[in-house]
């Protein structure tokens, strides 16, 4: 019996051993995947840490009368843990794998190949510069403002049809004889011609001439049928007051939303929360329509960890939403600046919140 006991045990501890050998083995082997957690929470009516590290007002507005505001606006942002130089070991994994504050998503969707950390902030930062320009665009002309807005062309891609016809700098005025006031028209217009030819009215060195140019059939990631003429764009603005959304070292465009409802909300009377704890997320174009961002889960619980009750999500995020709401927060779909801020207003007059629009399984 003494001698059975005495084999059973070196067994055990020879399993045990070489499981423990299997796991610190696995902290050592590469993996392809890096975690999203959530992120700083920021108020788009309170503070943020400026470049020289003091408090500024994180939207600051000169030439137009500003209001108290009361309650948040806030803004959410994912951190990832990881990156090519240095991955997650498969311990981590597995315990984010079961945290549903947490994500484990392929390295390549955060690090594309061949793109540096730098190259990827840099670009990340650019899209911050343009979801501002965006947001303040949206929220202005919302309010009445003429924007002046003004499209031009930032790159003519080697072999589409757009090449030998356009040329960096040059100024999209009309499409069609409608008048361009938004790369977003611009885009529609193109689609809505279904590979007809385009007339475009472009502005260059201070001549304004007409260029006739047929669209390419390509296709999306969904497989759907795109129409491109092969030109990337920026939208310039002339702005009638100064806005100013101060936060550093905070990228990508999918804050635009709620940093147009917070300079929204500066520039009228009354608070248009309510004095509530609101959150969102969501890009946003001049037109104010608001589009998909990315780690929409982890920005639900950072909402409901920094105290919000409220969160306005893009509807085209619904599918990630539907089944994945933390306690303790009710979460409303938009689609469009207007629709948030109908929904704002039922939250900040106390009224009847069951008719307003949520996610669903079957909304796409």
């Amino acid at each position: 019996m003494s001698s059975r006991r005495s084999n059973g045990t070196t067994v055990g501890v020879v399993a045990l051993s070489v499981a423990l050998v299997a796991l610190v083995g696995l902290t050592f082997i590469p993996t392809q995947y890096v975690i999203q957690r959530p992120g700083p929470v920021f108020d788009t009516l309170g503070t943020a840490l400026g470049a020289d590290g003091t408090e500024v007002p994180l939207i600051e507005v000169d030439g137009a009368k500003t209001y108290p505001t009361g309650g948040s606006l806030d803004l959410l942002t994912v951190q990832t843990v990881g990156n090519r130089q240095r991955t997650p070991t498969w311990f981590e994994l597995a315990l984010a794998w079961f945290d549903p504050t947490r994500a484990v998503v392929p390295i390549d969707a955060v690090f594309p190949e061949g793109v540096t950390s730098e190259q990827r902030d840099e670009r990340n930062a650019a899209l911050m510069v343009d979801s501002q320009h965006e947001a303040t665009a949206a929220a202005l002309t919302e309010l009445g403002y003429d924007v002046g807005a003004q499209v031009e062309v930032v790159s003519v891609i080697e072999g589409s049809p757009a090449e030998g016809n356009l040329q960096e700098g040059d100024r999209i005025l009309a499409v069609d004889g409608a008048d361009v006031d938004s790369a977003t028209l611009l885009r529609d217009a193109i689609q809505k011609a279904k590979g007809a030819e385009v007339e475009l009215s472009v502005l260059r060195d201070g001549e304004t001439r007409t260029v006739a140019i047929t669209p390419q059939k390509t296709t999306d990631a969904d497989g759907a049928t795109v129409w491109l003429i092969g030109i990337s764009l920026t939208t310039d603005y002339d702005f009638p007051i100064d806005v100013r959304l101060q936060l550093d070292n905070v990228g990508g465009p999918s804050a635009g939303m709620m940093f147009a409802l917070g300079i929204i909300d500066t520039l009228t009377p009354g608070e248009l929360n309510g004095g509530k704890k609101v959150a969102g997320t969501g890009t946003i174009d001049a037109a104010g329509e608001v589009g998909p961002i990315g780690g929409i889960r982890q920005k639900l619980y950072g909402a409901l960890d920094a105290g919000a009750t409220v969160f306005l999500a893009p509807e085209s995020n619904c599918d990630e939403v539907v089944g994945h709401i933390p306690d303790g927060l009710q979460v409303y779909r938009t689609g469009s600046l207007d629709e948030s801020l109908d929904i704002l207003k039922v939250i900040a007059e106390d009224g009847d919140t069951s008719k307003l629009p949520v996610c669903t399984a079957s909304v796409r």
